[in-house]
This record gives C-alpha cells, structure tokens and sequence, in this order.
C-alpha cells in the first residue's frame, strides 16, 4: 500500500538527506525501499552492516544509500555530514530510526541545512479509506491498532502475539541504547497503568505512589516513552507555554489495540492519533506551525482537543455514544470565540449544525477527510 508521505519524500530526495522518524514497525524501512527500488541497505543493528559503515563500502552504484538506526552509531551526524558534503552527487541519502530527532537533537547540529525529517505513522481511517470501507477500519483499528503488519492481518490472536513482541523489542533492545534503567519491570508496570489512564490527566505524585519511586523517575520514564514512540503527550493549553509543560498531560498511545478500559477511552486515543498524524503531516510537509492541546479550567471543566494551525483553532470533543451537545463549548468560546467548535459522535444518526456555530459530526466519516480542520 502507497503511503501518505512517498510523494513529498521523493520530491525532497532530490536535494536533502531524508530522516524518517517514528514508531518500530510502522513502515519506515519499507517506505524508503519504495521510495526508489535501486538501493543498497544499510542496518546499524547488524554486525556485518557495522563493519560496512565503518569501511563506508557501500554499493556506491545504486541510486539511493539508506541507513537504519544509524544513530546508535557514535558521531553519527558528522559521518552523515561528511557523506552528504563529498559525495551527494553520487548517492541520495535516506536515514530511519525508531527514536525521536526531537532528542536526537541534542547531540549537535552538524546536519542543519541538510535534511528534512518526516514522521511516520501508523494507518488511519484517511489513509486507508480507498482500499477499506471506513467504518470496519475504524472497528479493526479499535481492536488491533493502525500498525500495518496485524492491521493488514485483522486476527485478535496474531496481533496480541504481536504486541508482546513488539514490546520486548522496545523495552529490551531500543531502550538500553538511549537510557539506563535498572528496572525494566517497573517501566513495563507504568505502561500497564498508562493503558487504564488514557484521556485523563496524568498524576506525578500518583504514578510514583503506585510505582514507589520519586515523580522526577517517573517524568524521566515517560520522557524515555515518548522518545522511543510507544506513546505521546498533549498538554493542557497556556498562554505561558512554559506553565503548560509542568501542568499534568494527557498520554495517549501510537498503538490504539493497547487501551484498556471502556470504548470511549479507545476511540479518544484513535482520534488523537489522527489528530497528530495530520499535524505533523502539516508540520513536515508544508510547514505549517501546529499544536495539540486540551482545554481545562480551574473548575475542571474539559474540551478533549484545542488544534491550532497557523492560529486557526479548533475544538473537538470526542464522545462514544452521548448525542447531547456538550456544555463545555459555550463556556471555552469566550477565550477562544473564533475557534471551530466540533463534537465527534460515534454511531451517529444524524449530523448537526447548530446556530453558535457548534457541529455535531459523525466520527468515522470526520476522521477519513484530511482536510476538515482550518488551515
């Protein structure tokens, strides 16, 4: 199946190293072997692969070079930088990696200039819609999630094998290259919790009650989870960005089939995973500044999502089954009046728009368009 991102690669290979990020196993190595089928491949996690990049004796005939998991390797950036200096005549370059280049950053900037990154998600309902009807995507993706392997298979018992694969391969091989953690066992019980806790703020103090360490461990760990994509923050919003990073977040999962706990929990965590997709999709790919954020006053009133795109903001609220508009709209659109209010429903009857302004939208047949929020 085509992905959403092989266009815009190809059109940047031309002239950028590529650096394509994201989840293990969501199609990253795959999607650069499409992007042009004269290639060679090279793998820092296997050991002949290591001696290759360390001789640089690659097969400098083939049109493409494609690195993967390239930076374990120690200087990765100067040695991507050095190539993509003397010999971007000869080869274009595609790095992939299944860490953050958010934290990647860190090391250095010796790349600036000369790469663009793209993130790489799991399937959602607007990438698949013209191959599979919508609303059994929908379903599929509620109980197996959007990774391509068991999505494609749609078995309940293959994608659990899957899953506890997936996972060990995380939390013992990527983890031990980014961080040392003494107690595997004690992040696979926060994952656990994470699961049961998706769509409600995320307590420090509680976690590390339940975990019995300190909460400073526990923001480490979660730093440590979003950084090797298992799952992802959206904070409340703040004018002060700053008070916005130590308000309690929302975590959601890249791998939807994960959630525990009622339906309404799972499809929050599907609509957030679309949410994302589509704003880095704007970010990397036409440069757009977007955000994603929860609205909550002091008064504990809540809208699930606020999107901003180019300071076109959008509220959604997200509900399973509750045709009744919610109430929080009217009292949020006093701070935010030109904001797009939107109550996605699931199974609903009958759309609505209402004279606030305020729509009730059904949620499969929302989530399969890319272009419903305001650019």
């Amino acid at each position: 199946m085509k992905r959403y991102l092989e266009d815009f690669i190809k059109k940047d290979l031309e002239e950028k190293i590529i650096i394509i990020t994201g989840p293990r196993q969501v199609g990253k190595t795959t999607l650069a072997q499409m992007i042009n089928s004269n290639f060679d491949y090279l793998n820092y996690d296997y050991p002949e692969h290591r001696i290759m990049l360390k001789e640089r004796s690659w097969d400098r005939k083939k049109e493409v070079i494609i690195f993967d998991e390239i930076h374990k390797m120690k200087n990765w950036k100067s040695f991507l930088k050095g190539i993509y200096d003397v010999e971007r005549l000869k080869n274009k370059i595609i790095v992939t990696g299944s860490a953050k280049l958010d934290t990647i950053r860190k090391t250095g900037d010796s790349l600036a200039g000369r790469y663009f990154q793209f993130r790489l998600h799991p399937f959602d309902l607007a990438e698949v819609k013209n191959k599979i009807d919508p609303k059994s995507a929908f379903e599929r993706i509620l109980e197996v999630g959007g990774f391509p392997e068991p999505f494609l298979k749609e078995n309940l018992t293959f994608y659990r094998r899957w899953t506890k694969s997936h996972l060990d391969i995380i939390l013992r091989q990527d983890l031990i290259d980014y961080e040392s953690v003494k107690n595997i066992q004690t992040l696979e019980t926060l994952i656990e919790l994470l699961k049961y806790r998706v769509g409600s703020p995320i307590s420090y103090a509680s976690l590390s009650r339940d975990l019995s360490c300190d909460p400073k461990t526990v923001k480490r760990w979660l730093r440590i989870l979003e950084t090797l994509y298992l799952v992802f923050p959206v904070r409340p919003f703040h004018k002060n960005i700053a008070r916005s990073i130590v308000k309690e977040p929302k975590y959601y999962f890249y791998d939807t089939g994960l959630i525990k706990g009622d339906i309404g929990a799972k499809i929050e965590n599907l609509t957030a995973c679309s949410l994302l997709k589509r704003l880095n999709f704007l970010e990397d790919c036409l440069g757009y500044e977007v955000s994603l954020n929860y609205l909550k006053n002091k008064d504990g009133k809540e809208i699930d999502f606020l999107v901003n795109i180019e300071g076109n903001k959008t509220m959604i609220e997200v509900k399973s089954g509750d045709r009744n508009l919610s109430k929080n709209f009217k009292i949020f659109s006093r701070y935010f009046p030109e904001a797009s209010k939107i109550q996605l429903v699931y199974n609903l009857d009958r759309e609505k728009t209402f004279p606030d302004g305020c729509e009730m939208r059904d949620i499969v047949a929302w989530l399969s368009e890319t272009n419903n929020l305001q650019i």
